[in-house]
C-alpha cells in the first residue's frame, strides 16, 4: 500500500518514524515549509521533514493545496492512502479524493469530544480524567469524519500539556500501526459520529494564558497545567509579567477560608515550598515562576533573591518569608 504522510510536529515525526520501522511504503510526506525559528531567526525544517530526508523519503511543501499544481503533485503519486497528524493546512475535498482509499486523521481525542486545534490542552482545561487517539476518516468538516478506531488512555491529575502530548505520542504510535493491520485486514468498521456530543478545542493564544485569581483555584490549577509548556501561565507583580510554570492546590481548609487571607490575588504566606495566593475559592501555592529574560526558578529562590524589592517597596521584614506576605499578584 503506497502511503503519503502529512504532519509537521514531534508527534508527526515520532508517528512517522514508526511507519518506516514498521515497513510501511512511504512514498512522499507532506509538511509546513521551512520556518525562522530562534532568536537569530534561522530558517529551520519541520521535524517531520527531518526524519523524511533521514530516510530519502521525498519531500513537498506547498503553500497551499488549493492550487491545481498542488493537487497535481499528489495525483502524480498515485497513493493508496493518505495518513493526516497535525499537518497544519486544511485538505480540500479535492484532495481528500485523490488516495484510493481517501484519507486518515490522527487525531488527539476520543471524538467527538474536542474537535479542533487544541485537544490536548483543552482536555486538562475541562478537568478530564480520560482522553485518547481516535483514526478518523476524513471529510470536509472539521474533525466530524467516521470514526474507523479509538485508543483511550486516562490523563493523571499531575500531567501538564508537555506530560500528555508525551503520552498520547506513544499511543499514536501504537495505534497507526494497529489500524493499519486492520485496515489492510478489512476489520475497520467506519462509525459516523455522534455530532450532540461534541465539544470544541479552538486554537490556544497567548493572551489566554493569562491568570485570573478571581476564578477558583481548581480552574487555576488546570491553566497553569495546560498552558505548559506553551503559552505558560502568567501573572503581574510589581511591574512584572511574571511566567507561572509550576503551582499545586494548597489543600488545608483552613488556609482555603478565602475571607480570611483577603481579596482574590492576595499573597497570603510564604511556605518552605512555595508562595501561597488567595483566589475567589481556594489557595494556589506557586511552586516554579519566571521573571522577564530570567531562567525559571524556585518560588523560594525568587523570595531570597527578591529582598531588596521589598524593603524599595517599603515592605521591609526581618524574615525571608514574610517579605511577600500580603503583596498582591493580579
Amino acid at each position: 500500500m503506497k502511503i503519503i504522510f502529512a504532519g509537521t510536529p514531534e508527534i508527526a515525526a515520532a508517528v512517522l518514524k514508526t511507519l518506516i520501522e514498521t515497513q510501511q511504503n512511504i512514498i512522499a510526506c507532506l509538511t509546513q515549509p521551512d520556518r525562522p525559528q530562534g532568536r537569530g531567526l534561522k530558517l529551520t525544517a519541520s521535524p517531520v521533514k527531518e526524519v523524511a530526508i533521514q530516510h530519502n523519503i521525498p519531500v513537498l511543501e506547498p503553500v497551499s493545496l488549493k492550487t491545481a499544481d498542488a493537487q497535481q503533485l499528489l495525483i502524480d503519486l498515485h497513493a493508496d492512502l493518505m495518513i493526516v497528524l497535525a499537518y497544519g493546512l486544511i485538505l480540500p475535498q479535492a484532495v481528500l479524493n485523490i488516495p484510493k482509499l481517501g484519507c486518515i486523521n490522527i487525531h488527539a481525542s476520543i471524538l467527538p469530544r474536542w474537535r479542533g486545534a487544541a485537544p490536548i490542552q483543552h482536555a486538562i482545561l475541562a478537568g478530564d480524567t480520560e482522553t485518547g487517539i481516535t483514526i478518523m476518516q476524513m471529510d470536509a468538516g472539521l474533525d466530524t469524519g467516521s470514526i474507523l478506531a479509538t485508543y483511550p488512555c486516562d490523563i493523571d491529575p499531575t500531567y501538564t500539556s508537555a506530560d500528555l502530548y508525551n503520552k498520547l505520542t506513544t499511543v499514536a504510535r501504537h495505534a497507526i500501526t494497529d489500524a493499519l493491520n486492520k485496515m489492510q485486514h478489512s476489520k475497520l468498521l467506519a462509525i459516523p459520529q455522534n455530532n450532540s456530543l461534541a465539544t470544541y478545542a479552538p486554537k490556544i493564544e497567548k493572551a489566554h494564558a493569562k491568570i485570573d485569581w478571581h476564578m477558583p483555584a481548581i480552574e487555576i490549577i488546570r491553566r497553569i497545567k495546560a498552558y505548559n509548556p506553551w503559552p505558560v501561565a502568567f501573572t503581574s507583580f510589581m511591574q512584572h509579567t511574571i511566567r507561572v510554570w509550576q503551582a499545586e492546590l494548597v489543600n488545608d481548609n483552613k488556609l482555603n477560608a478565602q475571607p480570611i487571607y483577603g481579596a482574590p490575588g492576595t499573597i497570603v504566606a510564604i511556605d518552605k515550598i512555595g508562595i501561597q495566593v488567595a483566589t475567589s475559592n481556594g489557595i494556589v501555592r506557586l511552586l516554579t515562576l519566571q521573571f522577564p529574560n530570567k531562567k525559571a526558578q524556585s518560588a523560594v529562590e525568587i523570595c531570597h533573591a527578591h529582598k531588596e524589592l521589598m524593603i524599595n517597596s517599603h515592605f521591609i521584614s526581618h524574615n525571608v518569608y514574610e517579605l511577600f506576605f500580603n503583596y498582591g499578584v493580579y
